[in-house]
Order: structure tokens, then C-alpha cells, then sequence
């Protein structure tokens, strides 16, 4: 691994990772769905397994870069560090727990000299795919013709706004001539397995207003820019990162037939 380039180092820890959290789950064997003491002591397993895991392999490959992981201490040296690696051993921690498929593995590297994203991955083991960017990719697939626009919300925090700014994105759609099939929302776990369903096909946006974490974002938010998506905050702003705190206070992921409406029509929620 040593003759690995970055973005194949980051896919082949973040498979690593996957493989190690699957397995991990299978050892604990069948769940009791009332039993959330045993439940909790899984999650908390494959948060631990997956960053040792991936906190060894990189202070072996790339012992001079700097770490920012949900599982790790945070070392505010890394902010005048050159390189970062952003990693979420475990995304979708609670999913994971419940036996489902939509948690990921996130791993990215913020390289400061250029205000860049690279060698960004995400890992879906339960799903059996991997999303890095290495993939070779052409422009996002075209609309749907046979089903309403698909945006994907936290199950837990979904936009307040939300419901309004659907309303008002299905009516500008048809204007466009975009769509006239109105607009869904649909609840995914993972940021990274939200942003896998528009990269499958399932869903054409993801928004949320309510803040989380760099190691949350990167991984995927560097996936969909590759992919063709457009990624920003809500206001259409670039997402930086390796900063203290290390908090992202929104963002939005989207087809770019969708993007720009999908902005204006949650600002314009957000003024009602």
C-alpha cells in the first residue's frame, strides 16, 4: 500500500473499514430490536473498530498528514497542516445498529494549499458498493420522466422549511418544463448513502439546515462535485474545511437542472 496514491489509499482503507464493520456486525449476531443495550454496545464497537483501523493505516502510509476524525481527539494542529484527512469511520451510527444498510464509511484528504477536496471516498459495505474519485463518471443522469423529484432529508432533522420549499419547487419545475410530476421528500440515514441515492438514480437533491460535522460532509461532498452534483451550502456558497470548530452549518447537494430552483425556493421558505 505504500505505491498507493492517495484516492487509492482512501478507497482501499475505507473498503477495509466497511469489510471490518460487517464483520463486527455479523459476530454480534441476530439483534433484538428491544434490546437497545445490546444495540448501543454494536454501535459503539464499530465506531471504535473502523477509526483504529483507519487511524493505524494512516499514521503508516501517510505518517506526516494530519487527522480529523468523529472517534479521535481533536488536535488543533492541524489547522496549519497541508494535508488533513477528514474521516467518519462510522456514518449512519444509528442505522448501523439497527441492522440497515444505509451507514458509510467516510474518508476524504483537505489539502490547505489549494482550498481543496481530494482522494474523497465513501464506503457503503452493507450496500456492497463504493463511491470514490476514482470512478470514471460522465454527466448525472437525465431527470425523471416517470416519477416526482426526489429530495432526500435527515429522518431525524429535516429542514422546518422543507415542506413549503417542496410546494414551491414543484410549482417552478412545471413552469420550467423541468418536471410535472411535483416533488417528494425521502428519508435516508448516511449523508454518504444519501448522496449514493442520487448517484443511483433515486433521487435528484439532499438539504439540510441544521449543522453537523466536517467528517459528516466531506467525504460525500467531494463524491457528488465529482459525479457532476452541484454541492454548496444553502446560499449556494463553497463548503470549506479543516477549521475550529469543525462545523458545517447547512448544506445542499443536487442534479444541476435542480440546483439553482431548489435555492431560490428555499430562500424564499425561509422568508415565510
Amino acid at each position: 500500500m505504500h505505491m498507493l496514491s492517495d484516492a487509492e489509499l482512501s478507497r482501499a482503507i475505507a473498503a477495509q473499514a466497511g469489510q471490518a464493520l460487517l464483520n463486527l456486525r455479523s459476530a454480534f449476531g441476530e439483534l433484538d430490536p428491544e434490546d437497545k443495550n445490546r444495540a448501543n454496545e454494536l454501535r459503539k464497537s464499530g465506531d471504535r473498530t473502523a477509526h483504529e483501523l483507519i487511524a493505524e493505516f494512516l499514521t503508516e502510509y501517510r505518517p506526516l498528514d494530519a487527522l480529523l476524525s468523529e472517534e479521535g481527539a481533536d488536535d488543533d494542529r492541524r489547522l496549519s497542516a497541508d494535508r488533513v484527512w477528514i474521516v467518519d469511520p462510522l456514518d449512519g451510527t444509528w442505522e448501523y445498529g439497527q441492522g440497515r444498510a444505509d451507514f458509510a464509511v467516510h474518508v476524504a484528504l483537505w489539502v490547505s494549499a489549494t482550498s481543496t477536496l481530494a482522494a474523497c471516498t465513501v464506503d457503503l459495505p452493507a450496500q456492497g458498493m463504493s463511491r470514490s474519485m476514482l470512478d470514471e463518471v460522465g454527466a448525472p443522469a437525465a431527470l425523471p420522466s416517470n416519477r416526482p423529484i426526489r429530495i432526500v432529508a435527515s429522518r431525524t432533522r429535516p429542514p422546518a422549511t422543507l415542506p413549503v420549499a417542496v410546494e414551491l419547487l414543484a410549482k417552478k419545475l412545471a413552469t420550467a418544463g423541468i418536471s410535472e410530476h411535483g416533488v417528494e421528500i425521502v428519508d435516508v440515514g448516511s449523508v454518504g448513502a444519501k448522496v449514493n441515492e442520487m448517484l443511483c438514480g433515486r433521487a435528484e437533491a439532499y438539504v439540510h439546515d441544521t449543522g453537523f460535522y466536517e467528517w459528516d460532509v466531506a467525504a460525500p461532498y467531494g463524491v457528488a462535485a465529482h459525479y457532476g452534483y452541484l454541492a454548496s451550502h444553502v446560499d449556494g456558497s463553497p463548503v470549506t474545511f479543516n477549521h475550529l470548530p469543525p462545523y458545517v452549518t447547512d448544506l445542499t447537494v443536487a442534479h444541476p437542472l435542480v440546483a439553482p430552483l431548489l435555492r431560490e425556493c428555499l430562500a424564499e421558505a425561509a422568508q415565510q
